[in-house]
């Protein structure tokens, strides 16, 4: 890996889907009759998505997507932030620019012109706060290395991925260019292994990726468990140390595992009223990553994760609501 002493002007820079999330509440039977695995993650078509947003209750609008979310609760936090991802030259594509550089954060990729329509996220909360999510990925898919910004790459310390983006195959040539890009530079590459099905779908892929390129890792345990295919958390844990330098596994109300080299630190959750879990392990990879561009020791780094997770899960929607800051100052 080649270093610099050039200083990063960016804390970090993430890359992933453009999304706008439609959130509605939803009782369990409704998700039985749609055929839907509750707590996952489907892609939908066109048609699905219109059959979809017509059956389900009132919604609420909100710029969402993985990556786009740990970047908006980052630059909460007090990070410098940047992020990658294409929308479309339409409405929702102006909602979600505008929101994600409300939030403070540089967004620099032009809009899809012609073409697929900005994505959207259908998810539906159930009352014990689960969320299960139908995307459309839209202009999403035409997200590729074209759309790289080489120099905040490599002004960024660190590089987050998001494994949604495994989907789109185009994204996956982005994702080796944009890992290339950072350690060129002397960055970090951090990805988000997203969701259990994703892992499956692509196994191999971030198999190769994770041992092969990536220098921070988060995932929760389902995620890690389906990477490894294996039951035993601990042993996955064992070949998660040998592939990566850190990693944060996160476990619900079990709180989370920082991991770095031999050593390990459990960080306990914040406890909270859950109301909504979208965004939970975004915010969890946003406060470690904010907390860790401070040089705060690694335990810390996992203490500011749970604080970020709990507010998350707070309330409806995946973007902050309460000042941050004051939160992990508390």
């Amino acid at each position: 890996m080649t270093t610099t002493a050039t200083p990063a002007t960016l804390d970090l820079l993430g890359i992933g889907n453009a999304i706008v999330d439609v959130l509605a509440r939803a009782e369990d039977a409704f998700l039985d009759a749609q055929g839907m695995a509750k707590g996952g993650m489907a892609l939908i078509d066109t048609a699905a998505a219109e059959r979809l947003y017509a059956a389900m209750g009132p919604g609420i609008e909100g710029s969402g997507g993985s990556g786009a979310n740990t970047c908006a609760v980052a630059a909460a936090l007090g990070a410098r932030v940047g992020f990658l991802g294409k929308v479309a030259d339409d409405q929702l594509g102006r909602v979600f620019a505008h929101d994600i550089r409300a939030a403070g954060v540089a967004f620099p990729t032009a809009p899809l012109a012609g073409g697929a329509p900005t994505a959207r996220c259908l998810i539906l909360v159930t009352p014990d706060g689960q969320r299960t999510m139908n995307t459309f990925l839209g202009a999403c898919v035409a997200f590729g290395p074209q759309d790289l910004d080489e120099a905040a790459i490599a002004s960024a310390a660190v590089t987050y991925l998001e494994g949604y983006l495994f989907d789109p195959p185009a994204a996956q040539e982005a994702f080796y260019k944009a890992a290339s890009l950072a350690h060129a530079a002397g960055r970090k590459v951090a990805l988000t292994l997203s969701d259990p099905f994703c892992v499956g779908r692509h196994r191999a892929a971030f198999r190769a990726f994770v041992a092969g390129h990536t220098d921070i890792l988060f995932a929760n345990e389902a995620e890690i468990l389906s990477l490894y295919e294996t039951a035993d958390l601990d042993q996955a844990v064992a070949q998660l140390r040998q592939e990566v330098e850190l990693a944060a596994v996160t476990r619900s109300e079990q709180g989370s595992l920082v991991l770095a080299g031999a050593e390990s630190w459990p960080v306990a959750a914040v406890p909270t009223q859950v109301v909504d879990t979208t965004g939970a392990g975004d915010a969890y990879a946003a406060g470690f990553l904010a907390a860790l561009a401070q040089g705060k020791p690694l335990p810390e780094c996992g203490r500011w994760g749970s604080v970020a997770a709990a507010e998350a899960i707070s309330h409806f929607g995946a973007r902050p609501q309460a000042d941050l800051k004051a939160l992990v100052a508390g």
